[in-house]
């Protein structure tokens, strides 16, 4: 029992832990400010010092986001596209990193270090050729224009590849083939059930990307009725006053979804992050 209690109260131990509540302070800190200046007043933010604990004005400031843009829409629209950008990366990335882990094909290695190459291209590049696409194809001011170009990640196809090239043995693909399995059903019955943790990761990094994502859907999307939540909140900044606590009430409320998605995958998530060196 004393060296257990050495071992639990060492200097090492207690170090850690100290910058981990300390990191944890940090990271949640931002998110308690906004609703701190969320349910009080615009002048809160004035004073000194300023106010450290949530006000009385919440409904009222929610009130006032309410009135002036369609929130529940612009969530809705969120919504729609996150989910359905998040389940068509997972379906293609999980297929094409297990093509590029388990099949043999001519090219294999270049078209995998090709798909790799795509990464290091900046995204800005390719909006002004992706919006003349759009433009052609009549998807400008719909929600297509956001969910179309981005139904496959390269991130998510690298790695799905890593993951499944070392979590699934070769001797289990062969297995499968001499049972009679076609390709798609050694993925389908075979991959897709051992690689859940890596897809639970893959889901919540881009499903967190989606919904936060400013810069595409403002350049595609000019309709309010179209608008994802980060555009809709741009427009709650006045031209000649800001009410700042109006918009981090927005701000706050729109964080909601991704907080609650993230608890609830966020077993998975740590799992596929800690499955290499468990193993």
């Amino acid at each position: 029992m004393k060296e257990v209690g050495v071992k639990w109260y060492s200097p090492g131990r207690i170090i850690v832990y100290a910058v981990l509540v300390i990191m944890t302070f940090l990271s949640l800190f931002p998110f308690y400010w906004m609703l701190v200046i969320g349910s009080n007043h615009t002048s809160a933010i004035n004073k000194f010092p300023p106010a450290m604990v949530p006000g009385g004005s919440f409904i009222e400031n929610a009130q006032k986001v309410f009135s002036n843009i369609d929130f529940f829409a612009a969530i809705g629209n969120s919504v729609i596209a996150s989910t359905a950008i998040t389940l068509t990366v997972l379906f293609f990335s999980s297929l094409s990193g297990f093509a590029f882990a388990k099949l043999h094909f001519k090219g294999r290695k270049f078209w995998f270090l090709f798909v790799l190459a795509t990464m290091m291209v900046p995204a800005q590049l390719g909006i002004i050729p992706q919006y003349m696409i759009m433009s052609k194809l009549g998807w400008i001011n719909s929600l297509n224009a956001v969910v179309v170009p981005s139904m496959v990640s390269a991130f998510g196809v690298f790695w799905m590849r890593q993951y499944i090239s070392a979590t699934i043995p070769d001797e289990l693909m062969d297995a499968g083939r001499i049972d009679g399995c076609s390709n798609f059903r050694l993925y389908w019955s075979i991959t897709l059930p051992s690689i859940r943790p890596a897809l639970a990761t893959l889901g919540l990094i881009t499903f967190m990307g989606v919904w936060n994502d400013f810069l595409w859907p403002l350049v595609v999307l000019k309709e309010r009725s179209v608008q994802t939540i980060q555009i809709a909140l741009r427009t709650l900044n006045g031209a000649y006053y800001t009410d700042y606590a109006m918009i981090l009430n927005g701000t706050f409320l729109a964080t909601l979804p991704i907080l609650i998605v993230f608890l609830l995958f966020s077993k998975q998530f740590i799992a596929g992050l800690t499955e290499g060196s468990i193993k």
